[in-house]
């Protein structure tokens, strides 16, 4: 099995397999798709609506809550409630109906939370405004809350909601972040009024099915626990073992480089990468909450990367396009702070990653083609929060941008069969032609081009392994066990004789042990220590070295402080031992860690570009929807 490196330009840092088959994405009927049905339409109408009256009401600092709009009973002021709704329907040209339905609406949301601030301060009650699943609400107008302390536990706010809504099994999305059920509401930024969204892992409504459901939603909250542990598995594999047996995951350049990064920050990378390959894995199969589940976690461990690193890469811009197109699957649109807020991380992230108008992109790729089905995908959501908040001007300009992309990367059927019919596949078809602006010549070559840079990656890998295969077989024809020298071989960047040596004085420094009782020469541990390094690590690097202060020192810098824990007490080669007896690697080794591995390779994607290849159907759809909206509100209401 060969190893799986994370590749891409400098301007991106990708997961992909290093060479071989791979399933593609799976493809899915047309009914299966995501569409909005004309309920949504109205919804989005409505909130489009609400926003713009909001407004208004702001600027002319009118209070609803307050006389003459509402009396001491709370009830509303009809006279001065019909003259506003009136004059606002005039200005809106909307029917005045439908503008007074909304002000009361708008009116009753301001009272309660007016009374909920009063009982928050006397009582320290919170309300809560619950997004639930679309298909759990009986009248979509309605808003949902629950009134709970914010010094309780995210468990029973999980109790409570089955008890009030009948849902049983979900998980809490606030800020797009998941609650921990086991801590407390206000120790993770819940407050009072905050929006909480809640998604629906398993639905027990019916007693036949409740086998079933209960099933899936044990596979649902095992399949982030299994993602995790699997990726997990992966950051502690750094190379040394056999990757014939031993899979592991290496960060390198497009040309197969690999990159230097600290352990820390690689290992977090490693998880991040990985669990968004398998949130967008889901997100092909429309396992939208189970994906979405995935992406916020990813999103978790990319916070625990530099910002440098962060800046030069598009991954983490990605993520958060991704994590916005899975609420809008979702309908949790209203979502608004957290989704505008990703949505400008996302834009920012591809500016520093790019360049102003991509330039630094074409100067590394030389296209942007590709690349742009990100700008379509980011330009379409920030038109259709603009259109949610009441801006449709902004909306319009905004979709009027992301038609003309759409106009430029909307492939020719024909020019696609002429290429397919010449052996290519539908990706490096789809990817090619926009990456020559629908050039059929120009793609041709530029596929044949790709093909034979993949080629010649994929032969340098296997070089790379025939030639680490053969200098771990002279190092055991020395006696030193398999799993040492190939450990001696990865601190030695592959190279024989540096391997030999570091396996030598490993040797002498176990011989040293053994014939002083108090191990390490105190004094050339303390100058290893007064350099800042760690005891532990410290000590094992002069038994590494035999005991020679510059050649630890530089062993720790080359490691950036850090060893393999099998590297603290490393074995000295033995003349009774043969490359035939010697036990296999225990590290991440056991079958269960081995299906879990391999579960979580079978979701990187098998081409580098995965995440630039969309058939933009579900985009075609949702320009139509927000162009409906639009066209809608610039019909004159007579």
């Amino acid at each position: 099995m060969p190893y799986y490196s994370m590749t891409g330009s400098v301007a991106r840092t990708k997961t992909t397999r290093s060479w071989g088959g791979g399933r593609g994405a799976e493809r899915f009927p047309a009914e299966q798709r995501v569409v909005t049905a004309s309920s949504d339409i109205q919804t989005m109408a409505e909130m489009n609506m609400e926003a713009k009256l909001k407004n208004r009401l702001k600027q002319e600092k009118v209070q609803l809550w307050n006389a003459p709009f509402t009396d001491a009973n709370n009830q509303p002021g009809r006279q001065h409630m019909e003259e506003l709704a009136e004059r606002y329907a005039a200005q809106l040209d909307l029917s005045a109906p439908e503008v007074g339905g909304a002000l009361e609406a708008i009116r009753q949301q301001a009272v309660k939370r007016g009374k909920g601030n009063k009982t928050f301060r006397e009582t320290s009650v919170a309300t809560l405004e619950l997004l639930l699943p679309r298909d759990s609400k009986k009248d979509t107008k309605t808003k949902n809350y629950l009134e709970m302390r914010l010094d309780v536990s995210v468990q029973e706010v999980v109790d409570r909601i089955g008890q009030q809504f009948g849902l049983q099994h979900v998980k809490l999305i606030h800020n797009g972040k998941t609650l921990c059920v086991d801590r407390r509401l206000d120790q993770q930024g819940v407050k009072n009024h905050s929006k909480v969204m809640v998604l629906k892992v398993s639905d027990g409504e019916w007693k036949q099915q409740a086998n079933e459901q209960e099933e899936k939603m044990k596979r649902q909250s095992e399949s982030l626990q299994r993602s995790q542990k699997g990726f997990q598995i992966l950051t502690e594999r750094d190379g040394s073992e056999d990757p014939e047996t031993t899979p592991f995951l290496e960060i390198a350049d497009q040309r197969g480089n690999p990159l230097k990064i600290p352990p820390t920050e690689k290992k977090a990378l490693i998880l991040a990468m990985g669990l968004h390959e398998k949130g967008r894995s889901l997100m092909k199969k429309k396992q939208f909450d189970n994906a979405l589940l995935h992406l916020l976690e990813a999103d978790q461990q990319f916070s625990r990367c530099g910002s440098a690193l962060l800046r030069s890469v598009d991954n983490y811009a990605v993520l958060q396009l991704d994590v916005v197109w899975c609420y809008r699957a979702l309908e949790a649109l209203p979502c608004l702070e957290d989704g505008r807020a990703r949505l400008q991380r996302a834009e920012d992230g591809f500016l520093q990653c790019y360049g102003e108008g991509q330039r630094r992109l074409l100067m590394i790729k030389g296209n942007t083609g590709k690349e742009e089905v990100l700008f379509l995908r980011l330009y379409l959501l920030q038109s259709l929060l603009s259109y949610v908040e009441g801006n449709d001007a902004q909306a319009r300009l905004q979709l009027n941008k992301v038609e003309a992309l759409y106009s430029r990367l909307r492939l020719d059927s024909e020019k696609m069969s002429q290429l397919m019919a010449l052996g290519f596949s539908e990706r490096e078809v789809r990817l090619g032609l926009r990456a020559c602006g629908g050039d059929v010549q120009e793609a041709a070559i530029h596929i044949s081009s790709q093909r034979q840079e993949r080629e010649q990656l994929k032969r340098r890998e296997r070089l790379k392994r025939r030639r680490r295969v053969e200098a771990i077989s002279t190092l055991t024809e020395l006696g030193y066990s398999r799993r040492d020298a190939g450990r001696a071989l990865h601190l030695a960047d592959g190279d024989v004789d540096r391997a030999c040596g570091i396996l030598l004085e490993s040797h002498q420094a176990a011989l040293s042990t053994n014939n002083n009782t108090e191990g390490v020469a105190p004094e050339k541990l303390e100058q290893l220590l007064y350099l800042g390094f760690e005891r532990q690590v410290s000590e094992a690097a002069l038994r590494l070295t035999g005991g020679d202060v510059q050649s630890a020192t530089q062993l720790l810098l080359d490691n950036q402080g850090v060893l393999a824990p099998d590297l603290l007490s490393a074995s000295p080669p033995s003349s009774a031992s043969s490359p035939s007896s010697e036990e296999p690697s225990t590290s991440s080794n056991s079958p269960e860690d081995e299906e879990l591995v391999n579960e979580v390779l079978e979701d990187i994607a098998p081409h580098e570009e995965d995440y630039l290849d969309l058939t933009l159907e579900e985009e075609s759809e949702l320009i139509a929807t927000v162009r409906g909206y639009l066209n809608r509100e610039a019909t004159p209401t007579v």
